[in-house]
């Protein structure tokens, strides 16, 4: 049996990830922070801290055909030391980098689409090393290589078992509000900004399709959906099977209310949740053998993932939620 190393595999991806490659056969070992029960005898969780390079390069040495590293590598220090120790020690590696390089340039968005880092002319975004900089910079990592065994994934906006989006809002705000009956504050200048939203499920078969797939190699994917709603149509998607109310706020009201880190908060959402994301998936398509017309809808995904929600979870209170509260009450 052909050996798959999972690094992070048990986030959004990683849960819909690894019993699609249990399903074509392979074994599958998954590092990760937390360590689920199995009783799979072709699938291993060990919990590790896959930040600790003695570590890995000593996992490494059993011998994996393909590794899916689903880690954040944020400095140049940190991937120019994990990427090529993983690339030495795998057959095919996958680097997990995200549609958020994309500018907003082009419409539908593919692979060839310019990216911020080339071609913005904001210095506060290059120099800041943002998500969709540093993803970027790890990518032209791998293409200046001499490594031809890599692949690299630019997933959109996935929501599965542990993630719920709404614009920049996650699980924690977005949920805990609907299960409570409380009102939830957006940013009104994305109101009619398209948007792609793509199941954990759908792109865990993306994934799991390409592995050791020969026309994957030193190729990047947008493993997306084509579907694409505004996030005004969205937040209808949500109100329809969950009954969750929203207002619609000025952006600055919205990023003073959300900004855990002000100048990530407004970059995250000026630079991608304000861009129109409408995504070409066909060339992944393509290389899986997949159809579009197989992806699940997204009302039909989000139905189905808030639906298996345990009926006792409890989400902890949050900056966020306090300060919507607050606003809501100063603004009857």
């Amino acid at each position: 049996m052909k050996k798959i190393l999972v690094i992070g595999g048990t986030g959004a991806m990683g849960v819909y990830l690894v019993p699609e490659l249990l399903s074509l056969g392979y074994k599958v070992d998954v590092v990760a922070s937390d360590l689920p029960v199995s009783d799979n005898p072709n699938l291993t969780y060990t919990k590790l801290n896959a930040k600790d390079f003695g570590t890995m390069s000593e996992l490494v040495k059993k011998g994996y055909d393909a590794i899916i590293d689903f880690m954040v590598y944020p400095t140049s220090a940190e991937y120019e030391v994990f990427l090529p120790m993983y690339l030495k020690n795998t057959n095919h590696y996958f680097y997990l980098s995200s549609y958020r390089v994309y500018a907003d340039e082009e419409h539908p968005v593919k692979e060839t689409s310019p990216r911020l880092l080339d071609v913005s002319r904001d210095e506060i975004l290059l120099s800041s090393g943002d998500y969709c900089i540093y993803k970027a910079q790890g990518e032209d990592y791998l293409k200046a290589s001499s490594f031809n065994n890599w692949t690299i994934l630019r997933p959109a906006i996935t929501y599965s078992k542990r993630r719920f989006q709404l614009v920049t809002l996650e699980m924690d705000t977005v949920v805990k509000r609907m299960l409570e009956g409380k009102t939830l504050l957006l940013p009104e200048e994305a109101m009619n900004v398209q948007a792609t939203m793509s199941w954990g499920g759908d792109v865990g078969r993306m994934i799991a399709r390409l592995v050791l797939n020969p026309v994957a190699y030193r190729e990047a994917y947008s493993v997306c959906t084509s579907e694409h709603h505004t996030w005004g149509e969205i937040a209808e998607i949500y109100k329809k099977i969950g009954n969750l109310n929203c207002k619609w706020v000025d952006k600055d009201t919205f990023l003073d209310i959300i900004s855990w880190h002000p100048l990530y908060s407004k970059q995250q959402l000026v630079y991608d949740r304000l861009f129109d994301r409408i995504m070409d998936n066909s060339k992944i398509l393509n290389a899986t053998g997949m159809k579009q017309s197989e992806l699940i809808p997204l009302e039909k995904g989000l139905e189905l993932e808030l639906s298996q929600l345990p009926k006792n979870i409890s989400l902890p209170d949050n900056t966020v939620n306090i300060k919507m509260d607050k606003y809501l009450e100063e603004h009857k």
